[in-house]
């Protein structure tokens, strides 16, 4: 079995096989996403994202994956508010 890093909220290894990869910020983005998904609802994504940075921004802070996950814990948790949408007309009779 190939190793794929050491932690508990990446099991299948793509935070850490991401930052082994030079790769530009909509390609973290991507596998970001992909990530997220695997999560189980109602896990702290916060707590997660800590740890994922704690563990892999320390050799990596200007890799693009460490804005990723910043971008994450700093956008994370709050509730998401839905902008525009499809606009109304009234027709007149």
């Amino acid at each position: 079995m190939a190793f794929k890093g050491n932690l508990e909220c990446d099991p299948r290894g793509l935070i850490y096989e991401a930052y082994r990869m030079d790769i530009g910020e909509q390609e973290c983005r991507s596998i970001f996403l992909d990530w997220v998904l695997g999560t189980q609802i109602g896990e702290d994504l916060d707590v997660m994202l800590e740890a994922l940075l704690t563990e892999y921004a320390g050799n990596g802070s200007d890799h693009a994956m460490t804005g990723v996950l910043n971008e994450g814990l700093n956008k994370g948790g709050g509730p998401t508010v839905r902008r525009g949408g499809r606009l109304r007309t009234m027709r007149k009779n």
